[in-house]
Order: structure tokens, then C-alpha cells, then sequence
């Protein structure tokens, strides 16, 4: 039997080192489940493992495509799938963390088959966007589909797009389409998710977006300005960052907004893991707890 353990949890709870620190023990290696890490571009503000990192364990999915690159949960699945059934001639165990649930769910469970876009729907929609911004849209999809509202990235407006787009191509909630019986997988998953108190959580997510800004966040986000409106770049870190070069707010507003956005972002990553019961909850430093529960379970 096969073996994927999954690591999650909010952003900046320790996901990385606790994932290098299990593929060392396990000699195994480490697929990233974060949609944005997948981009070349933006290294610092989506917190990519150090180099340094990246040579202890062999990582996956880690800056492999361009923000100028069509890219989706789909062509991540195929490729992840694929990717797994090569490990798998060499390692029992193989290794899956990031914050983004949808990819997690991708290569666990696969997606779920949806309608093809329907281009006057979703030209309407953007020129919603564009007329009567981002909170309009989020309340449009409060009222269409609550249960997808309260787990989606509300500061990612092509999601917001897309499932309010299928919700009125369809009538029917965007979050149903996501309730279908999941695809066989030839390995046994094992879910593990990391948490801590909030007061810590968001202290350490403070002092990680300070970090980014020390490393050169605000010059790497400058030098993507000109492609702000890529979906790649709809992105926490860098939306508040463009909006403060556009003469919105200083750049210490920014700072202050992307600690904001950072706290949201993880409070809806904990509610998100939290539907799914299969997930079991350790704090990151749990690690020698965290292997005994692997162990307890791979035969």
C-alpha cells in the first residue's frame, strides 16, 4: 500500500519545516499544494521554501510556471496525479502540504466536472467587477451559494467569478457541483492539519508579512505592476502592494492591510480544512506526536 500524507493548515503555521522534517524521516519526497508557489514570479510573496529548503528534500510544483501561463486546478491534478504514480516505483510515502484546499482536494478526491464557460455570462460578470468592484460580487455570491461564500478566498475575484458564473449558467449553487463521489486513488491517504492558538497564529503571520518586506517584497511586487491584472497576481501580498503604488494609501498601509488580508485568509483556510473530518489536528511542534499517528496507521 501507497501512502500520501497531507499537511495543511493556515498560512504561516509551519508547514514547510514540518513537511521537510517528515520526508527526511521518511525518505520520501514533497508535492506542493499551493496555487500560488506554482508561479516562477513570485517567490517572496507567496513564501516559497528557502533554497536552502529546496536542496535538503526534493519539492514538486514549486516555481514551474509562469504568471504569463495558463494554469488551473485541473492541469495540476493530471500532473500531480501522474507525478505520484512515478514516486510511487520508489517511495511508499510521499509527502503533500499547502494552504490551498481546493488543490488538496484535487489530487485526494478529484474534481468535479463542470459546465464549459459560457463567454456572455462571464463578460457580464467582469464588467460587474470592474463597474461595481469586489464587495458587490461577494455579496451576489453570499446570496447564491452561502456555503461556498464561507470557505472561498473572498479576496480572489476569478473564483468569485467562476462560481457565480456556473451558478447562473446552471441555477444551482457553484458548491454543489463539489459534492460529487470522489475518484479511486490507488494510495491511502493520511490527513493531517496544524493549528495553534489564534493570538500565536496571528503574531506569527504579523511578523512573517515583516519578514517578506525584509527580503524585498515591495521590489518584487514592483517589478510585476505592470501585470496587476493577471489572476495570478489577484493574490494577498501583492493586491494591497498595487493599490498602494496606484497612490490609494503609503506603503505602511499596505503593509497593515496585507497583515489584514493574511489573518482573513487563514481564519477561511481553518474553515475549510475544518468540513473535511478526516483531518487530524496537531500543533507544528507536535512532530514526534505527528509521526507516531503516521506510523499507527502505514502498514
Amino acid at each position: 500500500m501507497n501512502y500520501l500524507i497531507v499537511i495543511t493548515g493556515p498560512t504561516g503555521i509551519g508547514k514547510t519545516n514540518l513537511s521537510i522534517q517528515l520526508a527526511q524521516y521518511f525518505s520520501s519526497e514533497i508535492l506542493s499544494a499551493d496555487s500560488r508557489q506554482v508561479y516562477k514570479e513570485m517567490e517572496i510573496g507567496t513564501a516559497v521554501p528557502s533554497d536552502e529548503e529546496l536542496k535538503k528534500i526534493p519539492h514538486h510544483f514549486i516555481k514551474t510556471v509562469s504568471i504569463h501561463d495558463y494554469y488551473n486546478v485541473s492541469k495540476y491534478e493530471s500532473q500531480a496525479i501522474a507525478l505520484l504514480e512515478q514516486l510511487y516505483k520508489k517511495h511508499k510515502v510521499v509527502i503533500l502540504t499547502g494552504g490551498t484546499g481546493l488543490y488538496i482536494d484535487a489530487v485526494c478526491k478529484g474534481i468535479d466536472l463542470m459546465p464549459d464557460p459560457d463567454p456572455k455570462i462571464r463578460e457580464n460578470l467582469n464588467r460587474l467587477f470592474k463597474e461595481k468592484g469586489l464587495d458587490f460580487l461577494q455579496q451576489q455570491l453570499k446570496i447564491k451559494d452561502l456555503e461556498y461564500y464561507q470557505t472561498v478566498d473572498l479576496n480572489n475575484p476569478a473564483r468569485i467569478i467562476r462560481a457565480l458564473e456556473i451558478c447562473e449558467q446552471t441555477q444551482k449553487p457553484y458548491s454543489s457541483f463539489r459534492k460529487t463521489t470522489a475518484k479511486n486513488r490507488d494510495f491511502k491517504t493520511i490527513k493531517i492539519a496544524l493549528n495553534t492558538d489564534r493570538s500565536i497564529l496571528y503574531d506569527r503571520i504579523n511578523r512573517r508579512v515583516h519578514l517578506m518586506i525584509e527580503n524585498g517584497l515591495i521590489e518584487e511586487a514592483k517589478s510585476l505592476y505592470t501585470y496587476k491584472d493577471l489572476t495570478a497576481l489577484k493574490t494577498v501580498g501583492y493586491q494591497e502592494l498595487f493599490s498602494a503604488f496606484s497612490g490609494e494609501y503609503s506603503i505602511e498601509e499596505g503593509i497593515t492591510r496585507i497583515q489584514n488580508s493574511s489573518r482573513k485568509y487563514a481564519r477561511k483556510q481553518i474553515s475549510w480544512i475544518r468540513r473535511d473530518s478526516e483531518y487530524r489536528w496537531f500543533e507544528a511542534s507536535q512532530i514526534n506526536e505527528i509521526i507516531s499517528y503516521i506510523e499507527s496507521i502505514i502498514v
